[in-house]
């Protein structure tokens, strides 16, 4: 699998990333309803078989749950991947969360990444929010003493706008940032993707199958039996009215893929690649099996006839005129 160089880093990452939100399971507030830990480690190794090389995760994903089962996973491995994390976002004994950028907890909370994900440093170490946005300038400035430390390797942001990654840059470089994107989520196309271009931040976008909304495998009746253990169940777009044009949508990604042997998720992870300032793309998955339904995406391109129509599905606005 061809790789790409991340930022202004020496990491060359596989185009897919392995998203290990989903195997953190449930018990938590961004949880995604029950999980086989013996299926999420079965779908790490998966994901390495098929050549990805890199893993992201972070602590608060089953409030350190999801790091420990990565750990798991790499147990034995020889040829280990890439493993990136992230701070901010801390719990408490009953489970609730809040966000913290000061240097003692993200201090504190290294630690107990280190400890969960059983190695003495991070390849890639991420603010996962920007809250409170008056502390970002104390979280970055802890996260570049902890690049010198030695405790990461290289650090990112996520989920930042293009002033807040301004005010970061002040301090140290930014390698990566890692936003939301997909066909549903095109937020970052004005302000973000062209900032992250010219100051050679590598992105990570996050979610391009729209939380598995555009796999190919969802339907009207799953959506309808999320559990309230499953946040998707409280999202507009697995509910109507968004839910029945995002289920057309997914049917014109299955009709291009037919063309190629590709799913439809593969179709919508390819069109989040088709920007060169896309660096990769995280894509979770919670079997084994999963893993063949994604991994084409890697080296798969669309044609910018078909770009132009899945656009001109999303936006009507953007159809070509005769």
């Amino acid at each position: 699998m061809q790789t790409r160089r991340l930022g202004n880093s020496d990491l060359e990452i596989t185009p897919i990333g392995f998203g290990a939100w989903a195997i953190g399971g449930a018990g938590w507030a961004f949880g995604w309803g029950e999980q086989d830990d013996q299926d999420s480690v079965g779908a790490i190794r998966a994901a390495l078989d098929a050549g990805i090389n890199w893993i992201d995760t972070a602590a608060v994903y089953g409030l350190g749950h999801s790091e420990e089962i990565v750990a798991k996973a790499l147990q034995g491995v020889t040829n280990k991947p890439y493993v990136f994390t992230k701070c901010s976002r801390v719990w408490d004994d009953q489970g609730a969360v809040t966000s913290r950028l000061k240097a003692d907890s993200i201090r504190r909370e290294i630690e107990g990444s280190l400890k969960r994900l059983q190695t003495d440093a991070i390849d890639l170490y991420q603010i996962h929010w920007p809250r409170p946005d008056e502390e970002i300038e104390e979280a970055w400035t802890t996260l570049a003493e902890l690049k010198s430390e030695g405790k990461v390797r290289w650090i990112g942001v996520s989920n930042f706008s293009a002033a807040q990654m301004k005010r970061a840059q002040v301090i140290a470089p930014i390698t990566s940032l890692q936003p939301p994107y997909s066909l549903l989520a095109r937020e970052i196309e004005d302000e973000i993707l062209p900032y992250a271009a010219e100051n050679n931040i590598g992105v990570l976008v996050y979610s391009p199958m729209q939380s598995g909304l555009l796999s190919g495998s969802f339907t009207k009746e799953r959506a309808e039996k999320l559990g309230a253990d499953d946040w998707r169940s409280r999202n507009e777009n697995f509910q109507e009215p968004k839910l029945s044009s995002n289920l057309e949508l997914v049917e014109l990604l299955r009709e291009i893929g037919s063309d190629h042997g590709r799913t439809p998720g593969e179709i919508a992870i390819a069109w989040t690649l088709r920007d060169p300032v896309v660096t990769a793309a995280i894509v979770g998955a919670r079997r084994p099996n999963q893993i063949a339904g994604i991994i084409g995406a890697a080296d798969f391109r669309l044609s910018q006839m078909e770009i132009t129509q899945i656009d001109a599905f999303v936006d009507p606005a953007e159809a070509p005129t005769a």
